[in-house]
């Protein structure tokens, strides 16, 4: 069933499946379609034809808070005035009443994107590569079943965005997360993913699994 999505002067048509637990590089040129398809995932953008199944089920009309997934943006969209663990905790409940349990994965979260006591300090007080770990640790602790990011790690640097593509792969081998990553260097993940999925005149088509 193909997938077609539609903005103004725009089209994209897609017909594709993503093995589970899989990690897929989405690349194309700027302007290509990548971030469209991301939105529709998400819900952001609804298609003129075609499902989005996850996990078999159909998710078209569930809007963006009841999709089983997370994004994550290049901007980080965090709250200034909330600490890096309150941003987190954000992502297990937005009133931050969290539970015992909950508050140990914002920690084990934080540990794992390498930012082991700085869960006191806000967004202002941390360097850009950090503020973009507190963002993914936020993914991290959903642990919801798709995670879509969306050029999360292009303003780091090359080292950096090792070390995140790292801990990415790492995790969704540990927990059976389905990823797909757009960027716009596949080279630097081609060693770890599963799939290719290139976006561009119009067509997402999955070059390798």
């Amino acid at each position: 069933e193909t997938l077609v999505l539609a903005r103004p002067g725009f089209r994209l048509t897609a017909d594709l499946s993503v093995p589970a637990g899989a990690l897929v590089a989405v690349t194309g040129p700027s302007g290509g379609g990548k971030s469209t398809l991301m939105d529709a995932i998400a819900g952001f953008l609804a298609p003129t034809a075609g499902r989005i199944r996850v996990d078999g089920t159909d998710i078209t009309g569930l809007p963006p808070a009841r999709r089983p997934l997370t994004i994550l943006f290049q901007d980080n969209n965090l709250f200034p005035h909330l600490t890096a663990a309150d941003n987190v905790g954000l992502g297990l409940d937005p009133s931050l009443r969290l539970s015992a349990g909950q508050k140990r994965t914002v920690a084990e979260s934080l540990v794992r994107v390498g930012l082991d006591g700085l869960g006191s300090r806000r967004p202002g007080d941390l360097s850009g590569g950090q503020r973009q770990r507190v963002a993914l640790a936020r993914a991290l602790a959903r642990a919801r079943p798709l995670l879509l990011l969306d050029e999360p790690f292009a303003a780091l640097d090359p080292a950096l965005r090792a070390d995140m593509i790292a801990l990415v792969d790492e995790t969704r081998r540990q927990t059976g997360t389905t990823v797909l990553v757009s960027i716009h260097t596949p080279a630097e993940i081609a060693d770890r993913a599963d799939g290719l999925l290139r976006v561009d005149g119009g067509r997402a088509e999955l070059m390798r699994t």
